[in-house]
């Protein structure tokens, strides 16, 4: 296992009222401010000086991580086989590929080699760029052998150097959605400091590097900063048409670079129906944000080679039936409050069925399995499925995809995040509440001049937006601990929102009865500067301690195993063993694989179950007819899994294996009366004692306190002929 030891020595315009002639009736009025002869230069210097603040502080977070890496691993100074080693799991096998393109005689050699790739799967050829996300590690690949910068930078560090500049565009991208919610750049500087502050909640780049959700998620904040803009009030039509095509840009570059894309481009697909129906929303906008979802899949679809899951996924569904029967079902917004909360029902219901009749209709046609096992997960997790189905249950007893532990907002209370975020969203949620009331009552949206003279009941689409996309994703988050991910960068731009803006200022002065301009301003900026200069005060000196920390890689035994490898096994062996250890072997070695931690493959998965055999209790016979058929040559036992005590009972590796095969567990404890013993010991233990049958179909070639490898023997013609018998 790896350890880490201690080192020695160690502004948009003021908001206005709907252009759509059906709504002009109820639009707020937006007060006209006087010009002065000072109001320009000092919207270029708050502009200018906003700007600089954002950069800095992308910059900084961009520094801040990059520093965490070097220290805890001193990437600068161990060897190139350790730094690829701490490319750990699924990130080893996206790197490999980059690897792959640079070590190609030419871009086009490595294109062909990854669209022809009969190394990653042992007896198949598969496509790559079909498979798998990594454009980003093509368009790398093919950066770095054009750029002048060979001499002086190495390939990692043009790798790592790019996912860690992208997280500065992260936090760019969350200042300016902020500042254009609240109007002040504060707002935005607020946001920043607070990613930084909660970087164990909003980012883990710098230990999962090569992970999907690093490179999308910066593109995926982006969008949502353009939506914003889209929405914001009064926005020339021009100035949309220039917005529109910046929210495809990110939005195809989202989708592009992340396999999960079409589950969160659904969360949005139901926001944005959720604000269509409540009236929040031009059915102008609404359809434009639609079909750049549809038209962002599609481009992906088409780079991805027909990749049938695009085309099977719940988003394209929902959407093709939204603007179905939004076609034909007319008059969905006229009529009285009653009427008109009766046709939503009925529009949600048919829109519901139909999304689940073109979905069924498409996977049928298109044979496709390939996201089975999410559904499977989904259903198990909410007790709708079979708990003992393999590929759920990997998912079901990772800590990652259980719900969100408390303790996370006891660290987001830690820097004052967790309170201004729940009060704004408190606050936001009746007004929003009371704003939908009223456009369903008079039948069309009222929006807020955000100056606090407005109604209450009453509210501005991009801000409406932003706050059903923090409910959204928030629910996201509780449910799946991995997807928080998504949810708390947008939580720090949504709760600068509240310290900075002025709709919940406005509202508790108004309470108060102090609700002045002077009064107002000066809360909105008073109140900011204390939070961040308390934040300064208490964390400054932590994140000093923390970035002088300094620590190593240190993994000896995987070293040796790849070392070994390389060394001692001919280049094309094909190796057998757990998921996350053979990527590694990949990206080490270059030798060929029987499965791999990419699981978006029913066939991959049943090889991968068939595989992991060797932890269960299965006769050496099976297993040894069970690798032989997958093609492996070798396969490497690991004692963390084989006498695993991280998971409880009935989350072990061997355990879920048991249960599959309708054995009874190990240990004391409860099991289901249709379970019954296994005939045959558990093969990684009785392996290792050397005797027949083990030693007839498997001999031991190396061995260290942690792996264990094993040469497969060629099965005796006499052997299968009594097999057969």
């Amino acid at each position: 296992m790896t350890a880490l030891r201690q080192r020695k020595g160690s502004k948009g315009k003021d908001p206005g009222a709907d252009t759509q002639s059906q709504r002009s009736d109820h639009a707020a009025e937006v007060p006209v401010k006087p010009a002065s002869a000072g109001a320009p230069w000092w919207t270029v210097l708050c502009v200018v000086t906003g700007s600089t603040v954002g950069v800095s502080l992308g910059l900084l977070c961009c520094i801040y991580v990059a520093t965490l890496h070097e220290n805890d691993l001193w990437f600068s100074n161990i060897k190139e086989v350790e730094r690829e080693i701490s490319f750990r799991t699924e990130c080893g096998l996206y790197y490999s590929y980059y690897k792959q393109m640079l070590r190609a005689p030419s871009v086009q050699e490595g294109l062909y080699e990854l669209v022809n790739d009969n190394t990653t799967e042992s007896k198949r050829t598969i496509n790559i760029l079909q498979r798998m996300n990594i454009y980003q590690e093509v368009l790398l690949s093919i950066l770095y052998r054009i750029l002048p910068i060979q001499d002086y930078l190495e390939p990692v560090y043009f790798y790592i150097y790019t996912v860690f500049a992208l997280q500065a565009v992260y936090v760019l991208a969350l200042f300016l959605t902020s500042w254009m919610l609240s109007d002040s750049w504060l707002a935005g500087a607020l946001t920043g400091v607070w990613y930084i502050l909660n970087r164990i909640d909003t980012t883990r780049v710098e230990f999962t590097i090569s992970l999907r959700e690093n490179w999308s998620l910066p593109f995926f904040a982006l969008q949502v900063a353009a939506i914003t803009c889209y929405l914001r009030p009064q926005l020339r039509p021009a100035h949309q048409r220039v917005v529109l095509w910046l929210v495809f840009v990110c939005t195809l570059c989202f989708c592009l670079t992340w396999q999960f894309n079409q589950f969160i481009l659904l969360v949005q697909a139901l926001l944005i129906f959720t604000l269509d129906a409540l009236d929040f929303l031009t059915a102008e906008q609404v359809t434009s944000l639609y079909l750049v979802q549809v038209v962002s899949l599609l481009c992906v679809w088409l780079l991805q080679f027909c990749n049938s899951m695009i085309l099977g996924s719940l988003v394209l569904s929902f959407i093709v039936a939204v603007l179905f029967i939004k076609h034909f079902q007319t008059g969905l917004k006229t009529g009285g409050f009653v009427v008109r909360v009766g046709k939503l029902v009925l529009h949600a219901f048919l829109v519901l069925t139909l999304t689940f009749i073109i979905n069924y209709s498409a996977k049928k046609i298109l044979q496709l399995r390939s996201d089975e096992h999410i559904f499977k997960f989904i259903k198990a997790k909410f007790g709708l499925g079979a708990t003992r189905d393999f590929d759920a249950s990997l998912y079901l007893c990772e800590e990652a995809f259980g719900l969100l532990p408390l303790d996370t907002f006891e660290r987001l209370a830690g820097t004052l995040l967790v309170y201004p975020y729940l009060c704004t969203l408190s606050v936001l949620l009746i007004v929003l509440a009371l704003a939908a009331l009223s456009n369903l009552r008079e039948g069309g949206a009222v929006r807020t001049s955000g100056d606090g003279d407005e109604s209450t009941f009453s509210m501005r689409p991009d801000i409406a937006y932003n706050l059903l996309h923090t409910v959204f994703f928030g629910l996201l988050a509780f449910s799946t601990m991995r997807m928080k991910y998504l949810w708390t960068g947008h939580m720090c731009a949504f709760a600068a929102l509240g310290v900075c803006g002025k709709e919940v200022w406005a509202l508790c002065l108004r309470v108060i009865h102090c609700n002045t301009k002077a009064k107002l301003r000066l809360v909105r900026y008073s109140v900011p500067i204390v939070v961040l200069a308390f934040l300064y005060y208490k964390f400054w000196p932590k994140l000093s301690e923390e970035l002088s920390e300094l620590r190593e890689f240190y993994d000896p035994d995987t070293v040796e195993l790849m070392t070994w490898i390389s060394s001692k096994t001919p280049k094309r062996a094909v190796f057998a063993g757990s998921m996350q250890l053979l990527a590694g072997i990949k990206l080490c070695t270059g030798r060929v694989l029987t499965n791999h931690p990419h699981y978006e493959d029913q066939a991959l998965r049943e090889r991968t179950r068939q595989v992991y055999q060797i932890y269960a209790r299965q006769s050496a016979e099976e297993v040894h007819r069970v690798l032989r058929s997958v093609g492996a040559d070798y396969v490497v036992l690991e004692d963390s899994i084989c006498y695993e005590r991280r998971h409880s009972r009935g989350c072990r590796l061997r355990d879920l294996l048991d249960l599959s095969n309708g054995h009874i567990m190990d240990g004391p404890g409860e099991n289901d009366p249709d379970l019954v013993p296994a005939s045959h010991p558990r093969f990684c233990q009785a392996v290792k004692t050397g005797e027949p049958p083990y030693s007839t179909f498997f001999t031991r070639v190396f061995q260290n306190k942690t792996f264990h490898v094993y040469k497969l023997k060629k099965a005796k013609k006499k052997s299968k002929a009594d097999s057969g018998v």
